[in-house]
Protein backbone atom coordinates (compact mmCIF):
# COMPACT_ATOMS: atom_id res chain seq x y z
CA UNK A 1 0.00 0.00 0.00
CA UNK A 2 1.49 3.30 -1.08
CA UNK A 3 1.46 6.56 0.77
CA UNK A 4 -1.51 7.93 -1.21
CA UNK A 5 -3.69 4.99 -0.20
CA UNK A 6 -2.68 5.37 3.44
CA UNK A 7 -3.44 9.10 3.42
CA UNK A 8 -6.83 8.47 1.77
CA UNK A 9 -7.83 5.84 4.34
CA UNK A 10 -6.71 8.11 7.19
CA UNK A 11 -8.82 10.93 5.83
CA UNK A 12 -11.87 8.68 5.54
CA UNK A 13 -11.40 7.51 9.12
CA UNK A 14 -11.09 11.05 10.42
CA UNK A 15 -14.18 12.16 8.49
CA UNK A 16 -16.17 9.23 9.83
CA UNK A 17 -15.11 10.13 13.34
CA UNK A 18 -16.11 13.72 12.90
CA UNK A 19 -19.49 12.74 11.50
CA UNK A 20 -20.03 10.36 14.41
CA UNK A 21 -19.05 13.04 16.95
CA UNK A 22 -21.22 15.63 15.24
CA UNK A 23 -24.16 13.24 15.21
CA UNK A 24 -23.77 12.58 18.96
CA UNK A 25 -23.51 16.28 19.71
CA UNK A 26 -26.55 17.07 17.60
CA UNK A 27 -28.54 14.33 19.30
CA UNK A 28 -27.60 15.66 22.73
CA UNK A 29 -28.56 19.21 21.70
CA UNK A 30 -31.93 18.02 20.41
CA UNK A 31 -32.56 16.12 23.65
CA UNK A 32 -31.63 19.20 25.69
CA UNK A 33 -33.93 21.42 23.61
CA UNK A 34 -36.77 18.93 23.98
CA UNK A 35 -36.31 18.83 27.76
CA UNK A 36 -36.36 22.62 27.93
CA UNK A 37 -39.47 22.71 25.74
CA UNK A 38 -41.18 20.17 27.98
CA UNK A 39 -40.44 22.34 31.00
CA UNK A 40 -41.89 25.38 29.23
CA UNK A 41 -45.03 23.45 28.28
CA UNK A 42 -45.41 22.22 31.85
CA UNK A 43 -44.99 25.80 33.07
CA UNK A 44 -47.65 27.09 30.68
CA UNK A 45 -50.03 24.32 31.69
CA UNK A 46 -49.46 25.09 35.37
CA UNK A 47 -50.04 28.79 34.74
CA UNK A 48 -53.28 28.05 32.86
CA UNK A 49 -54.49 25.82 35.70
CA UNK A 50 -53.69 28.53 38.27
CA UNK A 51 -55.51 31.16 36.21
CA UNK A 52 -58.53 28.90 35.86
CA UNK A 53 -58.48 28.32 39.60
CA UNK A 54 -58.28 32.05 40.31
CA UNK A 55 -61.14 32.74 37.89
CA UNK A 56 -63.25 30.09 39.58
CA UNK A 57 -62.50 31.54 43.01
CA UNK A 58 -63.31 35.02 41.67
CA UNK A 59 -66.65 33.82 40.28
CA UNK A 60 -67.45 32.18 43.60
CA UNK A 61 -66.61 35.41 45.44
CA UNK A 62 -68.82 37.38 43.08
CA UNK A 63 -71.63 34.94 43.64
CA UNK A 64 -71.13 35.27 47.38
CA UNK A 65 -71.13 39.08 47.17
CA UNK A 66 -74.29 38.97 45.07
CA UNK A 67 -75.93 36.80 47.70
CA UNK A 68 -74.84 39.19 50.44
CA UNK A 69 -76.18 42.17 48.51
CA UNK A 70 -79.51 40.42 48.05
CA UNK A 71 -79.62 39.65 51.76
CA UNK A 72 -78.79 43.26 52.63
CA UNK A 73 -81.48 44.57 50.27
CA UNK A 74 -83.98 42.23 51.90
CA UNK A 75 -82.95 43.45 55.34
CA UNK A 76 -83.17 47.09 54.25
CA UNK A 77 -86.65 46.52 52.86
CA UNK A 78 -87.64 45.04 56.17
CA UNK A 79 -86.18 48.03 58.00
CA UNK A 80 -87.94 50.47 55.65
CA UNK A 81 -91.23 48.72 56.25
CA UNK A 82 -90.65 48.89 59.99
CA UNK A 83 -89.82 52.60 59.78
CA UNK A 84 -93.06 53.29 57.91
CA UNK A 85 -94.94 51.30 60.54
CA UNK A 86 -93.34 53.33 63.33
CA UNK A 87 -94.16 56.56 61.51
CA UNK A 88 -97.81 55.59 61.28
CA UNK A 89 -97.90 54.67 64.95
CA UNK A 90 -96.20 57.95 65.84
CA UNK A 91 -98.44 60.07 63.64
CA UNK A 92 -101.65 58.43 64.68
CA UNK A 93 -104.89 59.33 62.92
CA UNK A 94 -105.12 61.92 60.16
CA UNK A 95 -107.33 64.76 61.38
CA UNK A 96 -107.34 67.03 58.35
CA UNK A 97 -105.20 68.46 55.57
CA UNK A 98 -104.35 72.08 54.93
CA UNK A 99 -103.19 73.03 51.44
CA UNK A 100 -101.10 76.10 50.85
CA UNK A 101 -101.41 76.70 47.13
CA UNK A 102 -99.12 78.76 44.99
CA UNK A 103 -101.73 81.50 44.53
CA UNK A 104 -101.88 81.80 48.32
CA UNK A 105 -98.20 81.42 49.21
CA UNK A 106 -97.22 83.20 45.98
CA UNK A 107 -93.90 81.48 45.54
CA UNK A 108 -91.94 83.25 42.83
CA UNK A 109 -90.65 81.21 39.89
CA UNK A 110 -87.97 78.79 41.15
CA UNK A 111 -88.27 80.39 44.60
CA UNK A 112 -89.19 79.03 48.02
CA UNK A 113 -89.59 82.36 49.82
CA UNK A 114 -93.04 82.69 51.41
CA UNK A 115 -94.94 85.86 50.56
CA UNK A 116 -96.87 87.99 53.05
CA UNK A 117 -100.13 86.42 51.80
CA UNK A 118 -98.70 82.96 52.35
CA UNK A 119 -97.63 83.82 55.89
CA UNK A 120 -101.10 85.18 56.64
CA UNK A 121 -102.61 81.87 55.51
CA UNK A 122 -100.24 79.95 57.76
CA UNK A 123 -101.14 82.21 60.70
CA UNK A 124 -104.82 81.31 60.26
CA UNK A 125 -103.87 77.63 60.06
CA UNK A 126 -102.04 77.88 63.38
CA UNK A 127 -105.03 79.64 64.96
CA UNK A 128 -107.12 76.58 64.13
CA UNK A 129 -104.54 74.32 65.78
CA UNK A 130 -104.54 76.51 68.89
CA UNK A 131 -108.33 76.55 69.03
CA UNK A 132 -108.49 72.75 68.85
CA UNK A 133 -105.73 72.48 71.46
CA UNK A 134 -104.81 68.90 70.60
CA UNK A 135 -101.50 67.12 70.50
CA UNK A 136 -100.73 66.99 66.80
CA UNK A 137 -97.98 65.99 64.39
CA UNK A 138 -97.50 67.80 61.06
CA UNK A 139 -96.29 66.26 57.81
CA UNK A 140 -95.43 69.07 55.37
CA UNK A 141 -95.44 67.89 51.75
CA UNK A 142 -93.88 69.93 48.94
CA UNK A 143 -95.31 69.65 45.40
CA UNK A 144 -94.43 71.27 42.07
CA UNK A 145 -95.69 71.30 38.51
CA UNK A 146 -93.89 69.28 35.84
CA UNK A 147 -91.86 72.12 34.35
CA UNK A 148 -88.15 71.40 34.68
CA UNK A 149 -86.07 68.31 35.56
CA UNK A 150 -87.43 65.86 38.13
CA UNK A 151 -84.39 66.27 40.42
CA UNK A 152 -84.82 70.02 40.54
CA UNK A 153 -88.55 69.74 41.19
CA UNK A 154 -87.91 67.42 44.13
CA UNK A 155 -85.37 69.86 45.55
CA UNK A 156 -87.69 72.81 45.01
CA UNK A 157 -90.62 71.03 46.64
CA UNK A 158 -88.44 70.15 49.62
CA UNK A 159 -87.15 73.72 49.99
CA UNK A 160 -90.69 75.11 49.97
CA UNK A 161 -91.81 72.57 52.57
CA UNK A 162 -88.78 73.43 54.71
CA UNK A 163 -89.53 77.14 54.37
CA UNK A 164 -93.00 76.59 55.79
CA UNK A 165 -91.68 74.40 58.61
CA UNK A 166 -89.12 77.08 59.47
CA UNK A 167 -91.84 79.75 59.57
CA UNK A 168 -94.09 77.65 61.81
CA UNK A 169 -91.14 77.03 64.12
CA UNK A 170 -89.77 80.57 64.31
CA UNK A 171 -93.04 82.49 64.23
CA UNK A 172 -95.35 80.16 66.16
CA UNK A 173 -92.86 78.01 68.10
CA UNK A 174 -94.24 74.70 66.91
CA UNK A 175 -91.60 72.14 68.04
CA UNK A 176 -89.45 70.77 65.24
CA UNK A 177 -89.88 67.21 66.49
CA UNK A 178 -93.60 67.61 65.80
CA UNK A 179 -92.97 68.36 62.12
CA UNK A 180 -91.62 66.39 59.18
CA UNK A 181 -90.96 67.58 55.63
CA UNK A 182 -91.10 65.55 52.43
CA UNK A 183 -91.06 66.42 48.73
CA UNK A 184 -93.05 64.70 46.01
CA UNK A 185 -91.81 67.05 43.30
CA UNK A 186 -94.13 66.76 40.32
CA UNK A 187 -95.10 63.13 40.97
CA UNK A 188 -98.45 63.79 42.69
CA UNK A 189 -100.39 66.39 40.70
CA UNK A 190 -103.95 67.36 41.62
CA UNK A 191 -104.63 69.01 38.26
CA UNK A 192 -103.59 68.72 34.62
CA UNK A 193 -100.14 70.16 33.98
CA UNK A 194 -101.10 70.94 30.39
CA UNK A 195 -102.85 74.17 31.38
CA UNK A 196 -101.46 77.16 33.26
CA UNK A 197 -104.25 76.91 35.82
CA UNK A 198 -103.53 73.25 36.40
CA UNK A 199 -99.82 73.87 36.92
CA UNK A 200 -100.63 76.64 39.39
CA UNK A 201 -102.75 74.21 41.44
CA UNK A 202 -99.96 71.67 41.45
CA UNK A 203 -97.47 74.18 42.86
CA UNK A 204 -98.55 73.70 46.44
CA UNK A 205 -97.62 72.58 49.93
CA UNK A 206 -99.93 70.15 51.76
CA UNK A 207 -99.84 70.10 55.56
CA UNK A 208 -101.23 66.85 56.93
CA UNK A 209 -102.31 67.06 60.56
CA UNK A 210 -102.14 63.86 62.61
CA UNK A 211 -103.22 63.31 66.18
Amino acid sequence: MNKKHIALLSGVAILAGLLSFTGCATKKMVQTDLAALDQKVEGVATSVEENQKRLKEHDEKLATIGTLIAQQESQFKGVDARIEEVKKLTQGKLIYKETVRNNEAKFAFDSYEISAEGKAGLDKFVEVLITQNRGVYLEIQGHTDNIGPDDWNRQLGLKRAEAIMEYLYKQHHIPLHRMQVISFGSSAPVADNVTREGRAQNRRVDILVYE
